[in-house]
């Protein structure tokens, strides 16, 4: 189904920046128990009044990216199908500060990393996610690791099926997008191997299974709506007809950790010809699991540390 709710939005002062990035300023709104029912298990909109902020503004994000390293701006060709891995998406032959020039014909992709290491997007970030905070502690307890990213993209341009390892929430803040979401805790869309690939560092895009194309939440995320997306919950993107600028704020926990460590042993072990289950169907073996993997990196870490 198409969820949509009503855009709500405010307008911020743009005569200065430091004017308008103020602790505490609340720019989500939510439903509490919505949000208390289906964080971390299912996705769901929310309001946000980012839209008119001007460190959104199309100026002010091409002087942002002028000062990032290279390493904190990935772009690609725009115009890709659901399904392609990361090694084979071509590039658009384009530096990134042209590719944000010429967003609206450029037919690209592109994303700011860890924009939070600038204090005027950390102080958003970081205000966005006290007012989660409540909520998120009674679910997922030891919210750790922010991260802001910013999603640049051309009209018509296609983010493939993927997943990814945070707790998220979109916030659209300049056109408009079209998110099909999967259910990642359904073996028969996201199974064990995947994960155990994923998690081992072997790329976050997914070979979409054409008999699942049509089992997903789908979302047309507008101006002023926000979407969470639980920990690895395949999705792909189909940006509509304007420029799209989105904004990502990003967390982990201690469990998710937990999960990751889980899933790396399992792959070690099943390379070593054994047949691992999947975690969460035994605790005492989770815990175990979790405990020998914290052993190995310790030692190895020593082993590091004194060479």
């Amino acid at each position: 189904m198409i969820s949509t709710i009503p855009t709500q939005a405010t307008t911020a002062n743009t005569e200065n920046e430091a004017t308008t990035v103020m602790p505490g300023r609340p720019y989500l709104h939510y439903d509490p128990n919505e949000f208390a029912n289906s964080f971390s298990k299912q996705p769901f909109l929310i309001d946000h009044a980012l839209c008119e902020h001007p460190l959104f503004q199309m100026e002010r994000l091409l002087e942002l990216a002028g000062t990032l390293p290279p390493c904190q701006i990935e772009y690609n060709a725009g115009k890709l199908p659901v399904s392609i891995s990361h090694e084979q998406t071509p590039q658009n032959g384009l530096s990134p500060a042209e590719t944000i020039r010429r967003i609206a014909d450029c037919e690209s992709w592109l994303v700011l990393k860890y924009v939070e290491k600038n204090a005027a997007y950390h102080q958003i970030l970081d205000d966005c996610l006290a007012q989660i905070r409540p909520l998120t502690e009674n679910i997922c307890p030891g919210m750790t690791k922010p991260h802001a990213f910013i999603f640049i993209t051309s009209p018509g341009s296609i983010t493939p099926y993927h997943i990814d390892p945070e707790h998220n929430f979109l916030l659209q803040i300049q056109g408009s997008k079209t998110i099909r979401m999967y259910d990642g805790n359904d073996p028969s869309i996201l199974n064990p191997l995947e994960l155990e690939h994923f998690y081992c560092d072997r790329g976050r895009n997914l070979v979409m299974q054409e008999q699942n194309r049509e089992r997903c939440w789908t979302y047309q995320l507008n101006p002023g709506q926000g979407l969470h997306f639980p920990v690895t919950f395949p999705h792909w993107v189909e940006n509509n007809e304007e420029i799209s600028i989105s904004f990502s704020i990003t967390f982990r926990t201690p469990d998710l950790d937990k999960r990751r460590a889980i899933f790396r042993t399992n792959d070690r072990l099943r390379k070593l010809g054994f047949q691992p289950t999947p975690p969460g169907q035994n605790r005492l073996r989770d815990t175990a699991y979790y405990q020998a993997f914290r052993a190995v990196r310790k030692v190895k870490s020593m082993f590091s540390s004194e060479q």
